[in-house]
């Protein structure tokens, strides 16, 4: 959204860390909360559909750096199933503690994948823009339903995706 929107966020926000980030450090989800609900309000662009284009953004930045997790993936459904057990796993080993979603994933045919997600940060919605990030990537048009959601006082999101 541009260094101008940038700096009005940080003017407005004012966050401990100054704006100044590393990808070896952790911050507070506080810090991140705020600053998401100060974009939504500058950008008139309500938060969940922010953190949804952020996740689509976000799969393609990702996908750039580390090319291999999709390459080894023969297709969507296969790359989504291969989140939780693959690239979780590899973050893992990369940081003391991530604060990851869990992903408990089931093919129900070969036209539907079910997903269950787990996560105190609540970034459903950041999922949902990774999926659709993933989708395009993959050539895949397919239906998100999004009944259950943590959101809506739940204990998890189920998701469900069908190609």
């Amino acid at each position: 959204m541009g260094i101008d929107t940038w700096e009005r966020l940080l003017k407005e926000v004012m966050p401990e860390s100054e704006g100044i980030y590393t990808s070896v450090e952790d911050y507070p989800d506080s810090e991140l909360f705020t600053m998401v609900g100060a974009l939504s309000k500058i950008v008139d662009v309500p938060v969940p559909t922010l953190v949804e284009q952020f996740g689509a953004y976000m799969f393609g930045v990702l996908n750039s750096k580390y090319p291999i997790f999709s390459a080894q993936q023969p297709d969507f459904f296969s790359f989504i199933k291969s989140i939780d057990s693959v690239i979780h796993k590899e973050v893992r080993k990369l940081y003391d503690s991530p604060s990851l979603p869990t992903l408990d994933c089931e093919q129900i045919d070969e036209h539907t994948l079910t997903i269950k997600y787990t996560s105190p940060r609540k970034l459903c919605f950041l999922a949902e823009g990774l999926i659709r990030g993933s989708a395009k990537h993959y050539g895949v048009d397919y239906s998100l339903k999004h009944d259950t959601c943590m959101h809506n006082n739940s204990d998890h999101c189920f998701i469900t995706l069908t190609i």
